[in-house]
C-alpha cells in the first residue's frame, strides 16, 4: 500500500505582548486539541516577559515572531499569517485554553459549512459562564441601546439583541465571531485585505466580519468545540489606555458604516457620545466593565 499523505500543519497564531503563564496552558492544551501536526507562530508585540521566546526555544512546533513593536492586535496576526495562502488556519489568543478535540470540531464544522470565512468555538469563563462570542454585526439603534444601558441594565433587549444570548446555543451563522479564537479560511481572509491594521485592539474581528459577509462569507458559531478563556490581560495592565483604545475603534467602525457629507452630523454625534461615555468609564468601573452577560437556560446544561 502506499504511503499516506503527509498532513500539512495547522498554523495556529497567538499575538503576544508578555503573556506570563497564560502561554504555557495554551500551548499544552492545544496539543490534546486537534489530532493534526500544528505549527505555533507567536507574533510578538514587544514581550518584556521573555516567555514567548523561551516557548520557541524549547518547543519544536513554535515560533517566535518579533513584530518590531507594539503594532496592535490586527497587524500582528497578519504578520503571524504572512506566507499562507490557502487552508485554515487558527488565530487565538495565548491566554486561551483549549478543551480536548476542540480544534478538531472547529475543522469539522468548516467542512460542514464551505462558505464559511470563520469558525468560532463556545467561548467560556474560568468560572464555567458562557460568554456570547456569536453577535450580530453592531447598528446604530442595538449599539446606542447597548453602549448607553448595558452596564446599568444588562438585561436590556438591545444588548439581548446584539448579543443572541437569551438562544440556547446551536450551530448557526452569526456576524462576527470573538478573535480571540476562531478558525479562519485563508484564502477568505487575505481576500479583504486580512485585519484593518488600522484598529489597534478591538472591533478588528468585527470589521473583518463585515468586509468578508459583504463577499457573501459567512461566519459559524460551533459549540461543539469549547475552549476557555482568561481575558482582560491588557486591560488589567493598562484600563485607561484600553478605554481609549475601545472607544476610539468602536467609533471607526460606527464612522466607517456611515461614510459621505450627508452623514457628518451623525458621526459628529457618535464622536460625542462615545467620547463623553469613555471619559464616564474612566471614573466608573461599572461602566468601564460593560454589560454583564445573562446566564441563560444555555448554561444550565
Amino acid at each position: 500500500m502506499p504511503p499516506a499523505p503527509i498532513e500539512e500543519p495547522l498554523r495556529v497564531v497567538a499575538v503576544t505582548y508578555s503573556p506570563g503563564d497564560a502561554l504555557q496552558g495554551f500551548l499544552d492544551s492545544l496539543a490534546e486539541a486537534t489530532t493534526r501536526p500544528v505549527e505555533v507562530v507567536l507574533a510578538d508585540n514587544g514581550s518584556t516577559d521573555g516567555i514567548p521566546q523561551q516557548a520557541a526555544r524549547q518547543r519544536a512546533d513554535v515560533r517566535f515572531l518579533p513584530t518590531g513593536g507594539n503594532v496592535g492586535y490586527g497587524a500582528a496576526a497578519n504578520a503571524g499569517l504572512a506566507g499562507l495562502e490557502s487552508g485554515y488556519a487558527l488565530v487565538a489568543n495565548p491566554d486561551v485554553r483549549f478543551e480536548p478535540g476542540s480544534v478538531d470540531e472547529l475543522l469539522a464544522a468548516a467542512r460542514r459549512w464551505p462558505r464559511a470565512a470563520t469558525v468560532g468555538p463556545a467561548i467560556r469563563t474560568p468560572d464555567g459562564e458562557l460568554y456570547p462570542s456569536a453577535r450580530d454585526l453592531p447598528e446604530l439603534s442595538t449599539g446606542i441601546g447597548h453602549a448607553a444601558l448595558g452596564w446599568v441594565w444588562p438585561a436590556n433587549p438591545w444588548t439581548a439583541r446584539y448579543r443572541r444570548e437569551r438562544e440556547a446555543p446551536r450551530e448557526r451563522t452569526a456576524g462576527w465571531l470573538s478573535g480571540s479564537c476562531f478558525l479562519v479560511d485563508v484564502a477568505a481572509f487575505w481576500s479583504v485585505g486580512g485585519f484593518d491594521p488600522g484598529y489597534f485592539m478591538y472591533f478588528e474581528d468585527v470589521d473583518l466580519a463585515e468586509r468578508l459577509g459583504r463577499r457573501g462569507w459567512l461566519h459559524v458559531y460551533a459549540p461543539s468545540a469549547v475552549v476557555v478563556h482568561e481575558g482582560g490581560h491588557a486591560t488589567r495592565r493598562e484600563p485607561h489606555r484600553m478605554q481609549r483604545v475601545h472607544h476610539t475603534s468602536a467609533l471607526r467602525y460606527l464612522s466607517g458604516q456611515h461614510p459621505g457629507r450627508v452623514n457628518a452630523p451623525l458621526r459628529t454625534a457618535l464622536r460625542a457620545g462615545l467620547g463623553a461615555r469613555m471619559l464616564v468609564s474612566y471614573v466608573s468601573g461599572r461602566v468601564a466593565a460593560g454589560a454583564r452577560f445573562q446566564r441563560g437556560a444555555e448554561d444550565l446544561h
